[in-house]
């Protein structure tokens, strides 16, 4: 056996004789809930602080569930007693694992659908009632500013160029261009895959918002999209990209021409799509399809986080002293 061989067992052999000696890292547990139009999601995490003050946040949990707020509200206007009984049973059981995971603190926040609903507010005064939950009803604008701020981004932006940041929702979507790293323009559209999944994306919301896209791409000329929203996450893990690898814009045409021609259960059975899923992907491909022909762009670079992470990362902001960098 070599010296390096030696050197490699000596060191396994010390950290496996020393490994009951290895202090705890202090831990704190946090909760983030998304009421979608889509669907409502959990993700509890785990902050550990070391000695050195670098936190890291690892998983424990994630939960979604695919309510679909969005089938009552774009269509009629409310929440139906069948969707809020649901919603009700769901939260009672996100309040339970949190509980259980001994959650310190936690944040849920509702979106579009709640939003538009007229009943919105009174189904967050039940939904307080049956679980105890508190959720806010957040903006556009703070919906998109929050995934963003979770992070990701570090390795593939470019603090030089230009971007435009677009989040494909079940009720809307909304984009933000970034210049020099700040936001200078911003804009929510009633785009989203639900909506557009019961008809209710008009004609006129389409043209404004290819209007508006050619409009920024003049104005600001963006080097890439910013892809965010569980159908662009999803397609990005389908083309089996590494973390930092960027979405090509024909591989989104491509992908929208296969799938608008599969009935729902084929792209189940071809593409093993969960139905939730299946229903509305195309829809969200039909959007950023929109925006890279409009944008004139060629990737869509994908971190793969959601408004769940952004609020994780919000709630580690604060309460741990030491965020990591």
């Amino acid at each position: 056996m070599g010296n390096k061989e030696k050197e490699k067992k000596s060191g396994f052999q010390k950290l496996m004789e020393s490994g009951s000696e290895t202090p705890n890292v202090p831990r704190e547990t946090f909760g983030a809930i998304d009421i979608g139009s889509n669907a409502i999601r959990l993700l509890i995490s785990y902050v550990e602080t070391y000695s050195d003050k670098r936190v890291e946040c690892k998983k424990a949990a994630f939960v979604r569930i695919p309510i679909r707020l969005g089938d009552d509200v774009f269509e009629s206007g409310r929440i139906s007693k069948v969707k809020v009984d649901a919603l009700n049973d769901a939260l009672r059981s996100f309040a339970s694992l949190m509980r259980t995971y001994e959650v310190k603190d936690y944040r849920a926040c509702a979106t579009c659908a709640m939003r538009e609903a007229q009943n919105g507010e009174e189904v967050v005064g039940n939904i307080k009632s049956q679980s105890g939950l508190d959720v806010e009803i957040i903006s556009g604008d703070e919906e998109a500013e929050t995934i963003f701020a979770a992070g990701g981004l570090k390795e593939v932006l470019d603090s030089k160029k230009n971007y435009a940041y677009v989040d494909v929702g079940g009720g809307s979507t909304e984009v933000i261009i970034y210049a020099n790293g700040e936001r200078v323009e911003e804009r929510s559209f009633k785009l989203g895959t639900v909506r557009m999944l019961i008809g209710k994306a008009s004609v006129d919301e389409w043209e404004e918002f290819k209007s508006w896209l050619k409009e920024m791409r003049d104005k600001w000329k963006p080097a890439a999209v910013i892809g965010s929203g569980g159908n662009i996450n999803k397609v990005h893990k389908m083309l089996e990209k590494k973390s930092d690898e960027s979405v090509k814009a024909k591989e989104v045409r491509m992908l929208f021409d296969l799938m608008r021609k599969l009935t729902v259960t084929e792209r189940m059975e071809k593409l093993y799509l969960n139905q939730s899923r299946a229903e509305v992907i195309v829809f969200a491909l039909k959007i950023f399809c929109t925006v890279v022909d409009k944008f004139d762009v060629r990737d869509i670079l994908v971190p793969r986080v959601g408004l769940v992470d952004g609020i994780v990362r919000g709630l580690i902001a604060k309460n741990v002293k030491a965020v990591e960098s």
